[in-house]
């Protein structure tokens, strides 16, 4: 098997999407029965950190264990990252010493210099421009509450992040819909959305996103890395938080998620977040899942 990476949600296809899925599915299902998954057993993760970190940590970390492997931490202060060695030296060094590494850095030239040089397949952990593992498991989360996503509408309400730009590659790759609203002070950046992508619209009032929605998605307003323009931000993005009242306007049987973590009456009200329609914590938890079905996949293929 030739070496795949997983640097934005576009690298994969339809049918690789579907079966990792079905496997995240299966993983899951063992897991809550207690019983074992060792399909990487000997093998190692290096997981290489420049932002901090909660879920991405303990979901890769967790899950390489879980499936029968070892995970390996590395800041880049604590490296020779840190000490100015080159990307892509780095890439060659470390691919010859494990089976696969998770990347979590600012850039994305800097994770797509990484993999050049790597010898082994290279997952995408968070950059300033895509955080494909997070969508990979919304949607999960989203087929296991709802089933198929194809044909529906999923509302984007907030900063347009590295978030949102995955969901918009997602939704070429499924067939769906995005309904996307951000302040017209931070709109979304063209030269990161494909020419042929029609699989979105953009609203300048957030409820009209809303309207319709089978699901509506937000995050915080100040991204990692973006503090100093919390202030300016805040006064921005005011009327974008998700309420009661959007979420009345959206499908019957919508849902709401978040990536985490949440500033309760900022960018989503107290009673969303923690309401019926909120699927938050499954979708934490199902970064753990997918993820194992992800480093299965690159590593081993289809089993």
């Amino acid at each position: 098997m030739s070496i795949k990476h997983f640097l934005q949600f576009s690298d994969l296809s339809l049918s690789e999407f579907e079966y990792l899925i079905a496997r995240a599915n299966l993983i899951k299902r063992k897991f809550k029965h207690y019983e074992p998954h060792h399909t990487l057993l000997d093998r190692t993760l290096v997981m290489v950190f420049e932002k901090s970190s909660t879920r991405t940590r303990l979901s890769f970390e967790a899950g390489m264990h879980q499936l029968g492997g070892a995970a390996i931490y590395l800041h880049t202060r604590d490296s020779q990252l840190g000490r100015g060695e080159p990307i892509e030296d780095a890439g060659q060094v470390m691919s010859r010493m494990c089976d696969i590494i998770m990347v979590r850095t600012y850039g994305q030239e800097i994770i797509e210099r990484f993999a050049e040089y790597s010898r082994v397949p290279v997952i995408n952990g968070l950059t300033n421009e895509h955080h494909p593992c997070q969508v990979l498991a919304d949607i999960f989360t989203y087929v296991e509450h709802r089933g198929s996503i194809r044909g529906k509408e999923i509302a984007w309400v907030g900063d347009a992040n590295n978030m949102l730009y995955s969901w918009l590659q997602a939704a070429q790759v499924f067939n769906f819909h995005m309904r996307v609203s951000t302040p017209k002070e931070y709109p979304i950046d063209p030269k990161l959305i494909s020419p042929e992508n029609g699989n979105f619209t953009l609203f300048e009032d957030p409820s009209q996103a809303c309207a319709g929605a089978h699901l509506i998605n937000t995050d915080v307003w100040t991204s990692m890395g973006y503090e100093a323009e919390n202030a300016a931000r805040l006064k921005a993005f005011d009327g974008w938080i998700i309420d009661s009242e959007k979420m009345k306007l959206a499908a019957a049987d919508a849902l709401f998620m978040h990536c985490l973590p949440a500033h309760r009456g900022e960018e989503v009200a107290a009673d969303v977040i923690d309401g019926p329609q909120s699927v938050v914590w499954d979708e934490a938890e199902n970064r753990l899942h997918v993820q194992k079905a992800l480093l299965e996949y690159l590593v081993r293929g289809r089993l």
